[in-house]
């Protein structure tokens, strides 16, 4: 087992630099860059140096040199954690990651928490009483999750809280609370405003998982090795529980890598509904403004989420399954 981590840690390296040379050329492909854009804003206004400034500006930051040095120069400063610098925010990208990723990471561990939470006991439940009354309810409302747009549900929050209590809930602070210092009465006002992007973030992936779960459970309900278990007397709870959920929790294990990031890029529209302050809008921000270290720097944040999450969908699944565990053992 220790190998197979040793290992797995080995090739997220060589992953890691593959998938910094394919962010890195992906920001590359678009036509001009922020600095055109700036150049081009300059000479609208009239400033007949706007060309110089801008030559200036990318001999600054080795702009004007070929892409394999662009990209060799970058990766070297990532390595020493200079993640370069944002044109469009005029500030160190290292200085918005450090500003935002903290409560980026809380809002969206606490969506998944909330997400896994919530909907395997509901999966498990509408499998075990098919057809059931709960059953046809957890159906119905996966249906409205899966349909219904998570930044459409934010607006209704917001309106109906709004329409009884007359507050704003945008944010994830009250405008006394925004820069002050972590304390009790800080905390208190964050879980106030937290529940609401949780809640909104976890809906859509909660009906997916209820549903995808709900159905492997039950074609795990009906094999041999259970209708023997429940002919032998064990009690139903623990015979559900210790053998089929564990079988059908495996598909949904193996995608734990895809869902810090998928949840992190699918609540980029639900965090500017709601004015969060997290990584989600910088990222469309960078995207549409073409700044090109801020967006490189987050694309590669969530391809290195990926990674991580990938190792331990591996080994939850060496925990779940005997299979996996004695395979990777053996390998």
């Amino acid at each position: 087992m220790l190998a197979f981590v040793l290992n797995r840690c080995v090739t997220m390296v060589a992953m890691t630099l593959a998938l910094s040379f394919v962010c890195f050329f992906i920001i590359q492909l678009p036509p001009g860059d922020v600095i055109s854009a700036y150049a081009a804003e300059l000479a609208a206004m009239g400033d007949t140096s706007a060309h110089d400034i801008a030559d200036e500006l990318r001999a600054r930051y080795g702009l004007d040199q070929p892409f394999i040095v662009q990209y060799l120069k970058w990766i070297r400063n990532i390595l020493i954690g200079d993640f370069g610098h944002s044109f469009n925010l005029n500030m160190p990208v290292a200085d918005i990651f450090a500003s935002r990723i903290g409560l980026s990471l809380l809002v969206e561990s606490l969506a998944i928490i909330v997400l896994w939470g919530f909907a395997i006991p509901i999966a498990i439940y509408s499998a075990v009483n098919r057809y059931s009354v709960g059953d046809y309810l957890a159906t119905v409302l996966g249906f409205i999750g899966i349909a219904v747009p998570n930044f459409l549900l934010a607006l209704l929050l917001m309106y109906v809280i709004y329409l009884f209590t007359g507050a704003a809930t945008e944010g994830l602070f009250s405008a006394e609370y925004a820069n002050a210092r972590w304390s009790l009465a800080r905390i208190w006002d964050f879980l106030t405003h937290v529940w609401i992007p949780v809640l909104v973030i976890a809906t859509g992936g909660a009906a997916q998982v209820i549903r995808t779960l709900r159905a492997n459970l039950l074609d795990e309900l009906s094999k041999p090795y259970v209708m023997t278990a429940r002919a032998k007397g064990m009690p139903e709870n623990r015979l559900v529980l210790r053998y089929p959920v564990r079988v059908a929790m495996i598909p949904l294990v193996a995608t734990v890598g895809w869902v810090l990031p998928t949840v992190i890029s699918s609540s980029i529209v639900t965090a500017i509904v709601l004015n969060l302050p997290t990584l989600s809008p910088i990222l469309l921000r960078a995207l549409l403004s073409q700044d090109m270290h801020l967006a490189g720097a987050l694309i590669l944040f969530m391809g290195m989420l990926t990674l991580i999450g990938t190792l331990i969908s591996d080994l939850l699944l060496a925990w779940i399954d005997p299979r996996i565990r004695k395979g990777m053992i053996d390998g």
